[in-house]
């Protein structure tokens, strides 16, 4: 069926994806020769959340990524200084360039780019083309460049923000209607991409002026009305070079293309195809999540590892199993008591807690989980609220068999201060800024995602389920099965505790087992001084930083 009335089309642009990845996301590198791939593996997951993530009724029918193919272009033809203030493109990026165009290919969508123009004017031709045959379009990019384009079924996509952006959003951002936006740049420039406007007019003045004369045509052939002198004699200086400049913001919705909408048709992924691109970038999250939605088995990626901590392959020892079953939920201070005692017994405990929400400035404590030695861990719930996912308005009602809150942080608090007991915890900074909102100082610490980033740096992200993954060869449960993901998302309040003590329990073992494999391979690896000395000593610091925040002088 010809591309026409009731087809959407998703255009990703490509090339400012990867830019902003590079930036947004910490360094990664292959781990068997160095290669960076963190650029990669953002790209990569966003592709994977919009396959997984655009089904039903609203999901594309048709899509393409988009990239820019080269730097000379035909605006450089008109404009020699065209992006000539652009830095060189960062050296680690440079050979994630082409492995993102495998991937994108890997997942068997269709990959554009063409020698002159920019991937912008890609968008533009096929945004249109679109449009005019009745289709709906998705394009999903914040590049404000884009947003001429908006309207009339086209609409705009941020999915770092996973924010939508419609006329309104563009009236927001520039002040005018998307038809205008042309305008004002013109007038604005841009400092980003080179563009010189009109010298000491910004974006609002810019606005203010278009939505007076109701297009930069009028404005110019009517600049001698303008009552501000300086405003009036920089709009009639420079006439030419702001029309010069509307020529290299607007878009060209009318290139020659050989690409059809019709060739855009969603395809399935080939499970061969993608797992082949992923085993070879090693990135096993994303390889197992992939192989486990496509129904096939997970292949095995070879661990070649060049330095940095044992994984389960090499050193770690033959361990317990993960036994869902043997933790223990704490409904009495006197169960509790026990597990105080078995802490202070041993000199050390992993202790993690759950909470409402990822800020710790503003959750509330959910429960505590505490682990002592591998395979034996509890839960301390505090307060789960009646009603889940299910309910339609909840309830603030606790369910029954939870210690009071007040309760268990007054029974607990001694051992967290506790000198003589190492408390050990995976990015203990939330956890300990978490418990200071009620009184507890935590002391002494150990974090294992500071041991693995003292150990492994750039060599893959150190997130518990990574690590876990990687060190302990064991996938921890996902936290979006008990939350659930969009707008039917709980939080962790309205878990079933039954389900909640195998999560956090669980969180808790993971810490402890990766804390005993990473301890010793502080020294082995040279990084103790690091660690105990720089790394460690700052999260004290950085909690009570962030906690106290900063005075601002509004004078």
């Amino acid at each position: 069926m010809a591309f026409g009335k009731g087809h959407h089309l998703s255009l990703i642009d490509g090339s400012a994806f990867i830019f902003r990845a590079s930036h947004a996301l910490p360094p990664l590198t292959r781990k068997s020769d160095g290669l960076p791939v963190g650029a990669v593996s953002g790209f990569v997951n966003m592709l994977w959340k919009m396959v997984e993530d655009n089904k039903g009724s609203d999901a594309p029918t048709h899509v393409a990524v988009v990239f820019d193919k080269g730097s000379h272009t035909f605006r450089n033809d008109l404009y020699d200084l065209y992006k000539a203030n652009r830095d060189e493109m960062p050296e680690d990026l440079r050979p994630q360039m082409p492995l993102t165009r495998e991937a994108t290919r890997a997942f068997n969508i269709a990959c554009l780019e063409q020698e002159g123009f920019e991937a912008d004017d890609i968008i533009a031709t096929l945004a249109c083309r679109a449009r005019d045959a009745g289709g709906r379009v998705t394009i999903i990019s914040s590049d404000k460049d884009l947003m001429q384009l908006v309207g009339d079924g086209v609409e705009m996509y941020d999915a770092m923000k996973n924010v939508r952006i419609g006329r309104e959003g563009v009236e927001a951002k520039f002040g005018v209607p998307p038809e205008k936006v042309v305008d004002v740049q013109s007038l604005a420039g841009d400092s980003v991409d080179n563009i010189p406007g009109a010298p000491g007019i910004g974006v609002k003045t810019a606005a203010l002026l278009i939505n007076e004369y109701g297009d930069l045509d009028t404005l110019l052939a009517r600049a001698e009305e303008i009552k501000q002198p300086k405003r009036r004699q920089t709009l009639i200086d420079n006439a030419d070079q702001i029309r010069l400049s509307r020529q290299l913001v607007t878009l060209d919705c009318n290139m020659e293309m050989d690409t059809s909408l019709d060739s855009l048709e969603v395809q399935d992924p080939v499970a061969d195809d993608i797992l082949g691109f992923l085993t070879q970038m090693e990135f096993r999250t994303v390889t197992r999540r992939v192989a486990d939605a496509l129904g096939v088995e997970v292949p095995v990626i070879a661990d070649n590892d060049p330095g940095g901590a044992a994984t389960a392959e090499q050193e770690t020892p033959e361990a317990l199993p993960f036994d869902h079953a043997a933790y223990e939920k704490v409904a009495d201070l006197s169960a509790l008591d026990a597990w105080i005692a078995q802490a202070k017994a041993r000199g050390y405990v992993a202790v993690d807690t759950e909470t409402t929400g990822l800020n710790e400035m503003t959750a509330d404590l959910v429960g505590i989980s505490l682990s002592v030695e591998p395979g034996s861990a509890c839960y301390i719930p505090l307060t789960h609220k009646k009603g889940g996912a299910d309910d339609l308005f909840g309830s603030d009602e606790l369910v029954e068999g939870q210690i009071p809150l007040d309760a268990a942080i007054a029974r607990i608090k001694p051992l967290l201060e506790d000198p003589s007991v190492m408390k050990i915890g995976q990015n203990m900074k939330y956890d300990a800024k978490i418990f200071a909102r009620y009184g507890v100082n935590v002391t002494p610490i150990d974090d294992t995602l500071l041991m693995s980033y003292a150990m492994n740096a750039g060599l893959h992200n150190h997130g518990m389920d990574t690590l876990s993954e990687r060190y302990l060869g064991h996938h921890p449960i996902e936290i979006k099965s008990l939350l659930g993901t969009g707008k039917s998302q709980i939080t962790f309040d309205r878990v079933d505790v039954d389900e909640a003590v195998k999560y956090a329990a669980e969180d808790a073992d993971i810490t402890l087992r990766l804390w005993q494999t990473f301890k010793p391979q502080l020294h082995q690896n040279r990084v103790t001084t690091v660690y105990e000395t720089l790394e460690r000593p700052l999260v004290p610091v950085l909690a009570r930083m962030e906690m106290d925040g900063i005075k601002v002088d509004r004078d």
